[in-house]
């Protein structure tokens, strides 16, 4: 029987990307759909339900993407509460790619590492990737600061976190002036930036005096460099005794969990792929 993923998508037009990923990763028959809100999605999860009798539902799946995160986990939700039973599918979210990115990076980051005596500073903290590596780290034991220009949605992004993640060791910083991170961060170990594209966050004049950073990961793919003086192919590439990744360094990893994840979903019918449940699809790579 074939592997069918039904693609819904939050955007009017269903991601390209999404696409060729689901191809790549074996997928049979792929239907995509774009536009999709909580108010519209009830007749396409039952439509995935109500074809294939129980023990053939496992070679059906949803996947939820999109540029809009916050859509996109509504989207998430919807689904999931339509399921009843053992009648139901296995869907995956990885809207804007933020929970494959956030996996692959603080996977790269624990190569390094001992997360347990780590102190990493998220620069665009509170954005979709941002906020997802936070979360891993942290429960992972390291001391995160999340940085933003808005100490309110730092401090927002802090207690979510905490709310999900017992004992997460977590700091809001609003950053108004680059030289605030030399000062308010001398025992960083750690700096990824996840913050918009073609946005320079980090003058390297800010970071290499750090004496205690080792590693720095740039997931901007757009010049100019997220952070200075990292290039975008870095690849745990020794800069001044710092070890640094760049988008596309990183990207080698990201891709490789977006295929397994999409594979696994057709593994049982039961499957809720987030954050966490991708980041250990990352970690079993290696094994």
């Amino acid at each position: 029987m074939k592997k069918i993923l039904i693609q819904l998508d939050t955007d009017a037009q269903p991601s390209t990307f999404d696409r060729v990923v689901a191809v790549d990763a074996g997928v049979d028959e792929l239907m995509s759909y774009g536009g999709i809100t909580p108010e519209n999605v009830e007749a396409l999860v039952h439509g995935a339900m109500f074809t294939r009798g129980p023990k053939k539902l496992h070679r059906t799946a949803i996947f939820v993407g999109g540029s809009h995160v916050e859509q996109g986990e509504a989207l998430f939700q919807r689904i999931q509460k339509t399921f009843f039973g053992p009648v139901r599918v296995s869907v995956m979210i990885d809207s804007n790619g933020s929970n494959t990115t956030a996996a692959a990076a603080v996977l790269a980051a624990g190569k390094h590492l001992d997360f347990a005596e780590t102190t990493a500073l998220i620069l665009g903290g509170t954005g979709p990737v941002g906020q997802r590596a936070a979360q891993l780290l942290a429960k992972r034991g390291a001391k995160v600061i999340v940085a933003s220009r808005s100490e309110e949605r730092a401090q927002a992004t802090c207690d979510a976190i905490s709310a999900a993640v017992e004992g997460a060791q977590l700091q809001a910083l609003s950053l108004k002036d680059h030289k605030q991170i030399e000062e308010a961060n001398r025992e960083t170990n750690l700096i990824i930036a996840a913050g918009a594209a073609g946005v320079k966050l980090l003058p390297a004049a800010c970071w290499k005096p750090m004496k205690q950073l080792k590693v720095v990961i740039d997931l901007n793919a757009v010049p100019p460099a997220g952070v200075e003086e990292v290039d975008v192919m870095d690849k745990a590439t020794d800069r001044d005794g710092v070890l640094c990744y760049g988008a596309i360094g990183v990207g080698g990893t990201k891709m490789k969990i977006h295929e397994a994840a999409i594979r696994k979903l057709f593994k049982t019918n039961d499957l809720v792929l987030d954050t966490e449940e991708i980041y250990q699809i990352g970690a079993n790579l290696k094994k």
